[in-house]
């Protein structure tokens, strides 16, 4: 069986792409963002393609995420942070509730969101996976924007002229609603 495969494209050239970086643990978060960046702009993501902007923790990314989404004017976000185990339930909480805000925004939108929030047990744990993360979550927004891409359904002018209807009258429709 050889069934129709969509290679992967990780072409971001004429792509626009939204990062949330969240502020706290802001030496990780930076080294996440740096890494994300070079990345884009090796894949073809250009400067002025590309907003920042951040959020004082990982529970106000999805909030962010939302907003930026409801925008139309991005092919695919980025969520960037770090939540480091404590010594409390503080730790759960964060990790599960930004990572489940990450998801819903992305299904409720239909834009694809590359989740960077990393969830350690210490900071030097953090500090060794941050470029790696970064440079990561660069691929896969590039990727999942381009699958999106592909897998639209494409609409062609005659599908388009299938939705007027010659014979419908406006005045008809108001006198209808006044019923």
């Amino acid at each position: 069986m050889k069934p129709y495969k969509i290679a992967p494209d990780l072409n971001g050239e004429d792509l626009h792409i939204g990062i949330v970086c969240a502020r706290f643990t802001e030496s990780i978060t930076n080294m996440e963002l740096e890494a994300c960046l070079a990345e884009l702009g090796d894949l073809g993501v250009q400067e002025e393609n590309i907003m920042v902007v951040t959020v004082p923790g990982a529970l106000e990314v999805g909030f962010a995420l939302h907003e930026m989404a409801q925008t139309d004017e991005f092919d695919a976000l980025i969520a960037l942070g770090a939540v480091i185990r404590g010594e409390t339930y503080h730790f759960e909480v964060v990790s599960n509730e930004s990572a489940a805000a990450i998801t819903r925004v992305a299904l409720d939108t239909g834009i694809p969101i590359a989740n960077g929030i990393l969830t350690t047990e210490d900071e030097e744990q953090a500090q060794e996976r941050a470029a790696q993360k970064g440079i990561d979550c660069a691929v896969v927004a590039i990727e999942m924007a381009n699958l999106v891409g592909y897998l639209a359904p494409e609409v062609e002018a005659d599908d388009e002229d299938d939705f007027e209807d010659e014979d419908f009258d406006d005045d008809e429709a108001d006198e209808d609603d006044n019923k």
